[in-house]
């Protein structure tokens, strides 16, 4: 009866460690080739607006399904083919510089998590040059094998701010 008892009880705190191991908060991994991964795909979207290739090789690695904040709409812009329409309309300024700062990736599993503060300098139609700063946060999923741009978040950091 007492083995049946140790028994017993042995099994139930065995079932509940493995709740609570289950319930518990998914803690992100350092993966420095992910987070290469990531980065070189964002530079390599910055690098392609400075060259002046079309928006759609731009976009080349947003999923259909791509989703964004930005400081110049007030509401969520939904679809990689919104993007494309919206990048292509030719803007008074043009991007001349980029780069990303304090760049952090947290990878949980097929996702990452790519934030920094973005630093750039834009040239406008008059030829003024000036800083375009933002606080961004851009979340990649790999489908297929390729990570892909679901949803990012740029918010405008104001001068002397």
């Amino acid at each position: 009866m007492l083995k049946s008892s140790l028994w017993s009880r042995g099994a139930a705190a065995g079932t509940i460690a493995l709740l609570l191991m289950a319930a518990a908060p998914a803690l992100a991994s350092e993966n420095p080739q992910v987070a290469a991964q990531v980065m070189a795909l964002a530079r390599s979207q910055w690098a392609a607006e400075i060259a002046g290739q079309p928006v759609s090789a731009q976009n080349v690695s947003l999923a259909d399904d791509y989703t964004e904040f930005n400081g110049d709409f007030p509401v969520l812009l939904v679809g990689k083919t919104v993007a494309t329409r919206m990048g292509e309309v030719t803007p008074n300024d043009k991007a001349m510089y980029s780069d990303m700062q304090n760049a952090r990736v947290q990878v949980y599993g097929d996702t990452a998590i790519l934030t920094y503060n973005f630093t750039g300098l834009r040239r406008a139609a008059d030829g003024k040059v000036t800083p375009s700063l933002a606080k961004s946060s851009r979340i990649y999923v790999r489908q297929g094998g390729d990570w892909k741009l679901v949803h990012a978040n740029f918010a405008p950091v104001e001068q002397g701010h």
